[in-house]
């Protein structure tokens, strides 16, 4: 009898665990919670369907406004000629000084491009252009200044206005020309453009939390007696929540993924008509996709929500179920 207690005893002895199996073990039962709530997901594929396709065409407007958006920049981008600056040059000015003047803005750090047009080229040209050409002929001076354009390297209008007024301090310059009520239109344009794509992406990325939130809600409440039965054994609140947080991670995973090849079936659908309008235009122009960083921005920003949303909803409802008494 006591020999049999005292292997009963033996066997009954508790055996500690490694720090590493502990780990391993952690990690284990994380992968087969990850594992499990996908396939809570394939059980119920209308439900599942349903949630991510609103997710994912939550994600597609404010991602294809995006893309608006940086196509309008790069066409944006391309007016730069646009911001050119026109420094008409004094009559008195000697062509030494006018030498040391363009040499002087050619080293300028905030200055891309200088050209100089003489008063005769000017001429020229404005007898080309302008049809009057014998009639100008008839004049005895040459009425046209010396002109030095120059290209700022940022033609933000703020910066282009800076460097004007900096040049126009030189001794020789007369006064510059700059317009850009066109480039703060623009920018003004893109400003508003930016804004409302905030403004709309808040709004459904607010929708978004509160649907799948709702869509974890009525997954606890169908599973509300299991909850019980494993709070009875002894289950605690994060062990529970970990497959509802995981089915959120996959809605975000799918519904970034369907937002991604929305906007990309899109773009492909809309380059056959810019293509159209180009070569009406005879130029060329190709609309710009997302880059690898702004596919990965977009699933991350969709698992998160996912995430989040089934947070807010397992960390009310699973604290208020109880089992009940006998």
């Amino acid at each position: 009898m006591s020999i049999l207690f005292s292997g009963r005893a033996a066997g009954a002895s508790s055996r500690q665990i490694h720090p590493l199996q502990r780990w391993l073990m952690f990690w284990v039962q994380h992968l087969r919670q990850c594992i499990g709530s996908l396939g809570e997901l394939w059980r119920t594929p209308l439900a599942s369907l349903m949630t991510i396709a609103v997710l994912g065409v939550s994600l597609t407007l404010p991602t294809t406004l995006h893309l608006l958006v940086k196509n309008v920049q790069s066409i944006s981008g391309s007016f730069t000629q646009a911001a050119e600056i026109s420094f008409f040059i004094k009559d008195d000015a000697t062509d030494t000084q006018i030498s040391t003047l363009v040499t002087m803005l050619s080293a300028d750090p905030d200055i891309e491009q200088v050209r100089f047009i003489s008063k005769s080229d000017a001429m020229a040209e404005f007898q080309q252009v302008s049809g009057f050409g014998q009639a100008l002929q008839l004049l005895d001076d040459n009425p046209l200044p010396h002109v030095i354009l120059v290209l700022p390297r940022h033609t933000q209008p703020q910066a282009a206005e800076q460097l004007r007024r900096r040049i126009e301090q030189e001794r020789i310059v007369d006064f510059g020309k700059l317009d850009i009520a066109w480039l703060e239109r623009l920018d003004a344009i893109l400003l508003l453009m930016r804004q409302a794509v905030l403004a709309i992406a808040l709004l459904l990325l607010t929708a978004v939390l509160l649907i799948i939130g709702n869509t974890i809600r009525l997954s606890i409440i169908n599973k509300k007696e299991e909850i019980e039965v494993m709070k009875l054994v002894g289950a605690t609140d994060a062990f529970i929540q970990r497959p509802f947080l995981y089915t959120g991670v996959w809605f975000g995973v799918f519904g970034g993924l369907l937002a991604f090849l929305v906007v990309e079936l899109m773009v492909w659908w809309l380059e056959g008509a810019i293509g159209q309008i180009t070569d009406l235009y005879q130029s060329h122009f190709t609309l710009m996709t997302m880059s690898f960083s702004e596919f990965l921005a977009l699933l991350l920003l969709s698992v998160l929500l996912g995430l989040a949303g089934s947070y807010i909803s397992v960390s009310r409802h699973i604290r208020a179920i109880e089992p009940s008494g006998p």
